[in-house]
């Protein structure tokens, strides 16, 4: 399936709209052999647990299109997990736990964090079960505007999201508070910048999923999506329709040299921007800024695609470079010295195929691959067809080192020696191959999938999700929940 290049990857053409076939259901269950219906419900779920079949097996992406198939037993065990992991406040459910592990209390892993529920919001919604999306989509609405945002001294802007939120449960009182995190007790105090782009991101996904326009035209959710823009499309010193941000505001939560204009950022912030445009209703102030989004988006549009994207052809402009370039006729706007080029990025590229690159600033190419962004920059349509087809062909080209033994690694070369030391401040979390220095992320397989799907190349997935299958422990936790979701679509969608 290759969808056109100015369109917006849509995840409801993946939901089934046709009766499940029951017959595969019972035997799935009974191959199970689990007591699924001990997960703790709520009264949206009660007759949604209370089910044999928990909506679990064939009422999944694209089941129409196949007949009955025996399915594997690691599907209905995912599932069963994903509900298990579910977070309620009173009585409802909100979201999930980021992973549950119970071997660092003093972490976070029990809250609910808005980008990891984001891929798990998707198989709900794929599966026909929007309320518990509607739900954190409320809740996360609230919170951005009833909490008060406050580090030390200093106020965040009333558009920001929060980066994860807990329910506290009083036995006592029989009754239960949120308690949220805008980066006040983060690690490095640095507030989520994509929180906002993910949940307007998710709210248009809800809408096209389910046909429900109404949540989105919520004047709540209207002042929402107003207010994250707010944060983004203000004028002030910047000469570039980037977004300019620190190290540690995203995915990448930590110290790693991706401070100034982040492909992962960009590519969310242009998302985001479509996305919020076919949301917005132009009364009032609206017609403004729709005209801003859209003045932004042809901006952002051509800045990426000109300056951030790299193959063959352009790695040798770059490197035959002049400096000191003067007035607007200048090739390299933005002084990066040739001899910066690190000499792995010459052994790396191969004849065929390009990427973004992580970075681009004032006298500054980050030439690190990063997955999520060039994932999202294809899903977006941020990347033109060409430059869609050429992100895939590099990754065919260089599979072992983008996804590698155990898929998919967050971004790549590691940094290592000095370079290490100078970048991440000596992180010992960050070691190289390790967590956000190169480490493989699991949760990235739904956008490799994604891309795959989009670009007509379901195979390359299949072939990760095989290898992801043989390697992954028999114990799972809620980390592999999504990629053994993601597998059964995989598997469908390579067979269509």
């Amino acid at each position: 399936m290759c969808l056109h290049q100015t369109t917006v990857f849509d995840f409801s053409i993946l939901r089934d709209v046709r009766p499940r076939r029951s017959d595969c259901e019972e035997r799935l269950l009974a191959s199970f052999g689990r007591p699924l219906e001990t997960v703790r419900s709520s009264n949206c779920l009660e007759g949604l647990l209370n089910s044999p079949s928990m909506r679990s097996t064939m009422d999944t992406p694209r089941s129409e299109r196949f007949p009955c198939f025996e399915p594997h037993r690691m599907f209905a065990e995912a599932w069963y997990l994903l509900r298990k992991s579910l977070v309620m406040f009173r009585g409802k459910p909100v979201g999930t736990i980021a992973a549950n592990d119970h071997s660092e209390e003093a972490l976070n892993y029990d809250q609910v964090f808005v980008r990891y529920f984001v891929p798990i919001a998707l198989a709900f919604l794929m599966n026909g079960e929007p309320e518990t999306v509607k739900n954190f989509v409320l809740k996360a609405l609230r919170l951005q505007s009833n909490w008060e945002k406050r580090i030390d001294n200093f106020s965040l802007g009333k558009g920001a999201m929060p980066a994860s939120f807990k329910v506290l449960h009083d036995p006592i009182r029989n009754n239960d508070k949120i308690m949220a995190d805008f980066g006040e007790s983060a690690i490095g105090r640095v507030a989520p910048v994509d929180s906002g782009f993910w949940w307007i991101i998710l709210l248009r996904a809800y809408t096209k999923s389910t046909g429900d326009q109404s949540l989105a035209e919520m004047p709540d959710c209207q002042r929402g999506i107003r207010l994250v823009l707010s944060l983004c499309l203000f004028e002030g010193f910047d000469t570039f329709p980037t977004l300019l941000c620190d190290d540690g505001f995203c995915m990448v939560d930590r110290r790693m040299g991706i401070y100034g204009y982040p492909i992962e950022i960009q590519a969310l912030f242009y998302m985001a921007l479509r996305c919020a445009k076919l949301m917005l209703k132009p009364e009032g102030d609206g017609k403004e800024l729709l005209e801003r989004v859209e003045k932004r988006l042809q901006a952002l549009n051509y800045h990426i695609r000109s300056y951030f994207w790299l193959d063959f052809e352009q790695l040798n402009n770059v490197y035959r470079y002049k400096t000191e370039e003067y007035f607007h006729t200048a090739l390299n706007k933005f002084n990066v010295i040739p001899y910066s080029i690190p000499d792995r990025v010459f052994d790396f590229m191969p004849m065929k195929g390009g990427y973004f690159i992580g970075n681009v600033s004032p006298a500054r190419m980050d030439f690190r691959w990063f997955c999520l962004g060039n994932c999202i920059a294809i899903l977006s349509s941020l990347a033109t067809h060409e430059q869609e087809m050429g992100i895939m062909d590099l990754l065919e080209e260089r599979w072992p080192d983008l996804i590698g033994e155990m898929p998919i690694k967050i971004a790549y070369p590691a940094l290592e020696g000095h370079e290490w030391r100078i970048v991440t401040g000596c992180d010992p979390k960050n070691t190289r191959w390790s967590y956000h220095n190169g480490g493989s992320w699991l949760v990235l397989i739904w956008l490799f999938t994604a891309a795959c799907i989009k670009t007509g190349r379901p195979h390359m997935a299949r072939k990760a999700m095989e290898i992801l299958e043989s390697r992954l422990p028999r114990t799972i936790g809620q980390s592999t929940m999504i990629v053994r979701l993601v597998g059964i679509l995989v598997r469908l969608q390579s067979n269509s």
